[in-house]
């Protein structure tokens, strides 16, 4: 019997358009069905230089499900090279040319000689969701574009997310890590955002280390470079959020590139002086029991439900109820992530389950006794839940509905208090 998934948290991998295009100057090529760029599209903040209204398509059909639509490919690759002004181009396969087996690497090939890079992602849908989608298009930049360099910068680190789009936050979180990696005397590279891009994405093979901040996504590209770049990598499975995690974090990064730890603790102490004199001056709003509850639940992706139970429990000293990550994490990273749970602070552990299914996720949020207000932090489907449960809740995990986000963050310890300030906003509403 076919099962039915309700509201589920991605999309399927060929929305990896949006991994090129947070790529500066980068364009999304589409062998695949008309209307795909725009049904996988958002509309938070992806439109700018190259919007999915103008990506080009090949929008193939019934003619070519028969005959293949490897010409049209061609011509469409062809015609955008001369037509939009791009500096990187990304083919990326829809679910019907590798069902009729479409020859797509083949007729990528051919454009070797280009003045600008054409690359390839194999991206059906049936392939994955859009969390595969986007390792498929950083492991095409790393086979068919970079190539292995005898010259090293010292002290250049690449830095590696989460999926931009996917995360709301991605632009922000970025910058933030990169501020926070500055300040050890690193120099950081990310080929996501404002002014990063092909430049960027040519100084990979040159830099030192590799620091991926995630608990999965991105791990098959970060030891792909090692392998041949020799590239060592540090596994940051917990996005840092707020003083505990963001000084680990900055502690982590000191010991693995070598910097001097003297310099680490001048820096974190730095930080946390600020942060915790902010933290003082509401010691009381936290404190007032009316206020907010101590039972928590987030509805994310592995990196957000990860990150933001720690920060509660680990900075608020609140209480996990059942967490659940819902990007369909791969079995093979599913027990290391469990682990990560367990490593609370005063003696506290989560119970987390990986679901996709939207109705299971509420109807065990329904069932659970929270004793009180139950503060609910996940995608724009748990609005209604929370608000029948007469609970708190803020949207922070995709569909985000219910703000807009330019360039805010939650990664580092501004970005914590960031958070606070919007999960108390709520709460502090219910009163006034």
């Amino acid at each position: 019997m076919a099962k039915l998934l309700d509201k589920q948290r991605y999309k399927c991998a060929l929305a990896a358009m949006q991994t090129v295009q947070a790529i500066e100057r980068a364009l999304p090529i589409l062998h695949s069905g008309p209307g795909c760029a725009q049904k996988l599209s958002d509309t938070n903040g992806s439109s700018g230089y190259f919007s999915p209204n103008i990506f080009p398509c090949t929008s193939i059909n019934e003619k070519d499900v028969v005959f293949g639509g490897v010409k049209k490919l061609n011509s469409t690759i062809e015609n955008a090279l001369k037509v939009v002004d791009a500096d990187l181009y990304v083919v990326l396969t829809g679910c019907i040319p590798e069902i009729v087996g479409d020859d797509t690497a083949e007729v990528v090939s051919r454009f070797k000689e280009a003045e600008k890079p054409v690359l390839y992602a194999p991206t059906a849908g049936f392939k994955g969701n859009n969390y595969i989608g986007h390792e498929q298009v950083v492991g095409a930049i790393i086979d068919q574009y970079l190539k292995k360099s005898d010259k090293k910068q010292k002290g250049l680190v690449n830095i590696w997310a989460d999926v931009p789009y996917q995360d709301l936050f991605w632009h922000g979180n970025l910058r933030e890590i990169e501020n926070l990696v500055s300040e050890l005397g690193l120099t950081p590279n990310t080929i996501f955002g404002y002014q990063r891009g092909l430049e960027n994405i040519k100084k990979i093979p040159e830099a030192e280390y590799n620091i991926l901040v995630s608990p999965w996504v991105g791990l098959k590209n970060v030891k792909k470079m090692e392998k041949k770049f020799g590239i060592p990598y540090l596994h940051c499975k917990t996005l840092p959020i707020g003083a505990t995690e963001t000084s680990k974090f900055l502690r982590e990064v000191a010991a693995f590139t070598g910097v001097d730890s003297a310099l680490a603790e001048s820096v974190i102490k730095k930080h946390e002086d600020y942060y915790y004199y902010l933290i003082e001056r509401y010691a009381d709003l936290f404190l007032e029991n009316r206020v907010i509850n101590k039972q928590f639940t987030v509805v994310a992706d592995a990196q957000y439900t990860l990150a933001i139970t720690k920060f509660l429990v680990n900075d608020l000293g609140l209480v996990p109820a059942k967490q659940f990550i819902t990007d369909d994490t791969p079995k093979q990273y599913r027990q290391a992530i469990e682990e990560e749970f367990k490593k609370l602070n005063f003696g506290l552990t989560a119970d987390v389950e990986f679901e996709t299914d939207g109705f299971k996720i509420h109807e065990e949020i329904k069932k659970h006794d929270y004793h009180g207000y139950p503060l609910v932090l996940g995608g724009y489907y748990e609005k209604e839940l929370t608000e029948d449960l007469k609970g708190n809740f803020l949207n922070i995990s995709w569909p985000v509905q219910s703000k807009v986000v330019f360039n805010s963050y939650y990664a580092g310890y501004n970005g914590g208090i960031r958070l606070i300030e919007d999960i108390y906003t709520v709460a502090v509403q219910r009163f006034n």
